[in-house]
């Protein structure tokens, strides 16, 4: 995906929320300091962010409080990263060793406490009610996405209903948030507030449910130095992801017993045999289909928002995220 192009018209904006990050991930405690540091110089592409810049920029916003509005959401995606690392009991991400595998749980966990902490700080100083209320449903969304994961890990009998559902808590509300937020911040009455959050919410949430699909497909058909994380780690942590859960429904007895065995017990001396027999069965291109649906919804959505250089990137990057390899 060629991020920098995409953003390339809010690049002004996208360099201040950099710096608002770093600025506001300072803190009296060293251990903060060091982990804050860590985390800004591991990069990312900062999707959330920019996508906020976008919305803020595609409703006519002229003002620059969706720059502490773009950082409180890396904080906040950044936390649940965290989070989610200890949980998985992950040892890498984008490429180099996770917060836990360096400093361990105790300090992850933490310090993205800290940066849920350092978020709801700033929203109250931007003091507007209607970004505080929408942040803080997707902080209590994600969290219960979090734990409806755990209760489907190692359920091989999890349904796509179902594994949907953790999708659009535990990914999608934060896309949705981020879209919401910036196209808020230009409305002036109760109306456009409800259309700005319909509009740019509908946008995001399909967004965000295309590109959690393009991961599930990745864990199958990537490798470690593009994806910066172990190819098969969905499986290792015995999460029972879209292309497995077609795989099951539509493949033979012994495929599916194959596929219900692996989730099970997260083994991957398998793997190799896992992957051919998702391809074979058609799983990863049913996932692909799925989320190039969500995105043709995605762009239906932004269909209501005036043409515009922004606009124009937020359509863009739906279909680049759905399409893209890594």
């Amino acid at each position: 995906m060629d991020f920098k192009a995409i953003a390339a018209p809010v690049a002004d904006d996208f360099t201040a929320v950099n710096r608002f990050i770093t600025h506001h991930l300072d803190s009296d405690v060293p251990l903060i300091r060091e982990i804050g540091h860590y985390i800004v110089e591991g990069g990312g592409k900062r999707l959330r962010p920019l996508m906020c810049l976008l919305s803020a920029r595609a409703n006519g916003y002229q003002a620059e409080r969706h720059i502490d509005i773009a950082a409180v959401i890396e904080f906040l995606h950044t936390a649940t990263l965290l989070h989610d690392d200890v949980v998985d009991e992950s040892n890498m991400r984008r490429g180099r060793p996770t917060v836990n595998a360096v400093w361990g749980n105790a300090a992850s966990v933490l310090v993205g406490d800290f940066l849920i902490s350092r978020a709801f700080q700033l929203l109250v100083q931007v003091g507007h009610p209607i970004l505080l209320d929408i942040l803080s449903l997707s902080t209590n969304v994600i969290s219960e996405g979090e734990v409806l994961q755990l209760i489907n890990c190692r359920d091989p009998d999890t349904t796509e209903e179902r594994y949907m559902r953790v999708i659009h808590h535990k990914t999608a509300k934060m896309f949705e948030s981020a879209a919401q937020t910036g196209a808020v911040l230009a409305a002036q009455d109760a109306e456009q507030t409800a259309w700005a959050k319909r509009v740019f919410g509908e946008y995001g949430r399909h967004m965000g449910i295309a590109f959690q699909l393009i991961d599930d497909v990745l864990d199958y058909t990537g490798d470690v130095e593009s994806l910066g994380k172990n190819v098969g780690d969905d499986l290792a942590e015995g999460k029972p992801t879209l292309p497995l859960i077609y795989t099951m429904r539509e493949g033979s007895p012994s495929e599916a017993a194959l596929i219900r065995d692996a989730i099970r017990t997260g083994g991957l001396e398998q793997l190799d045999g896992i992957i051919t027999t998702v391809q074979r069965c058609g799983g990863l291109e049913y996932t692909r289909e799925r989320a190039r649906e969500h995105t043709r919804a995605a762009l239906d959505a932004l269909a209501e928002v005036p043409d515009s250089r922004y606009r124009q990137a937020l359509e863009q990057l739906a279909l680049e995220a759905a399409e893209r390899e890594f």
